[in-house]
């Protein structure tokens, strides 16, 4: 590790306990002090309640394909931080990080000079790191995620070639709306005037609310529902594992072809570029010893849904239930991962992870469904995980499975690969 990143990257990190500050008006000043870089390289913008990690891995993965020169932004990182902005795949370095840092700060101090609301927070920092790297590493195009929501986004200060909306549900309830069509609205935000949009599979109630913003803004719509029904079979196939990610290759699929033929995105790049997809933590078979080991991200009551439907798959597949290791941050989030994996574990280990949001070990144990017979323990992922590669949970011929948070996917990851992720 460079001696100096450790607190650099605490003092970048250190301006989230400010809290979460939405608006994109300090986004617009920064990237206005900095040039716009936002403008330099052409991008796609990818919002929705899940899949839009994924989906953005299997747009770069095309892209790439095609023999483009990309950037990738996305959030969180699931070990080191530069893994939020990638050239290539290719994360930050922790002397980019360090520079950049000392770039941004004194612009930052000024901004907020005359108005203290006016000085960017940390997300804010991260996104200003994406385009500059991306302009200076002169990438042909960019995928860019948005953190939360859409309307209020830091990443909505660009004006993508195509938007992409991967789904909606009910989560981040308190910032975004207690409803389906509220959220909707919020994620259509990212919407602009005349650009092409693709909207994954979603609820009715989102549907007519992004078709009604789509339609008043002028912006072209295509639906993968209306385009490949509801049969999976006729859904693109890809190297993720799961139904939800054939619906997410549907998705990237779509908003490929929306690009205008200068991307050179025919149909045998595109299939290149999904069968090519790493994602990592997407229902990620890794092995410990002879072990078999999923690092799983679902992490929201839609998600519960997915997790169900891959534990069941996985019980028949393997012929026994798995012991499932999970830490979960909310008790909304928590009560509907929890019913998911009690129908289908053979022994749950409460995990929390090192977060200020995450439940503990009480409050996960108070959501578990009664009817649930197996064994609860509590553990902490250095001793489940003592060693690289070596996995001590459940019987020594089981199958585990770690799910719920990706921040403990995330430690769960560094005692499999130490240098996962880059420096």
């Amino acid at each position: 590790m460079n001696p100096g990143y450790a607190a650099v990257a605490a003092r970048l990190c250190g301006r989230k306990a400010e809290g979460p500050r939405f608006g994109i008006d300090r986004m617009r000043l920064l990237a206005a002090a900095l040039g716009h870089p936002e403008r330099a390289v052409p991008c796609l913008h990818v919002a929705g309640t899940n899949g839009k990690g994924s989906v953005s891995a299997m747009l770069d993965a095309i892209l790439r394909a095609a023999g483009w020169r990309t950037g990738l932004y996305t959030s969180p990182h699931l070990v080191h931080l530069g893994e939020r902005v990638q050239v290539d795949r290719h994360p930050l370095t922790e002397d980019e990080i360090i520079a950049y840092v000392t770039e941004l700060e004194p612009i930052a101090a000024r901004l907020g000079a005359t108005d203290p609301g006016d000085t960017p927070a940390f997300f804010e920092l991260m996104t200003a790191m994406a385009f500059l790297q991306f302009t200076r590493k002169a990438c042909d195009v960019s995928v860019i995620e948005v953190g939360l929501g859409g309307r209020l986004d830091a990443t909505t200060v660009v004006t993508p070639e195509v938007a992409v909306i991967t789904s909606i549900a009910m989560d981040h309830c308190e910032i975004l709306g207690d409803t389906l069509g509220r959220i909707a609205a919020e994620k259509a935000g990212i919407i602009k005037p005349g650009r092409p949009l693709v909207v994954g599979r979603v609820p009715p109630e989102a549907e007519a609310v992004i078709g009604r913003i789509a339609a008043e803004r002028g912006a072209p719509v295509r639906w993968v529902r209306r385009v490949y029904g509801d049969d999976l079979a006729a859904y693109p196939r890809t190297s993720l594992e799961g139904d939800y990610q054939r619906w997410n290759a549907a998705t990237a699929t779509l908003a490929a072809e929306a690009l205008d033929a200068r991307w050179r995105l025919a149909p045998d790049v595109i299939r290149a570029g999904l069968a090519a997809v790493e994602w990592p933590g997407r229902w990620q078979r890794v092995r410990a010893g002879g072990r078999l080991v999923i690092l799983d991200s679902s992490h929201n009551p839609e998600g519960a849904a997915v997790l169900s439907s891959n534990l069941a798959r996985l019980v028949a597949e393997t012929g026994r239930r798995p012991v499932v290791i999970t830490g979960i941050l909310g008790a909304v989030r928590a009560r509907p991962l929890l019913a998911a994996i009690a129908e289908h574990a053979a022994e749950i280990v409460l995990v929390p992870p090192d977060q200020p949001r995450a439940c503990s070990v009480n409050e996960l144990r108070e959501l578990i469904p009664a009817a649930f017979s197996g064994p609860v323990r509590s553990g902490r992922v250095d001793q489940l995980f003592p060693e690289t590669g070596v996995c001590e949970a459940g019987p020594p011929d089981g199958v585990v499975v770690v799910t719920g948070s990706l921040y403990l996917l995330g430690e769960v990851l560094t005692r499999f690969r130490p240098g996962y992720g880059g420096r």
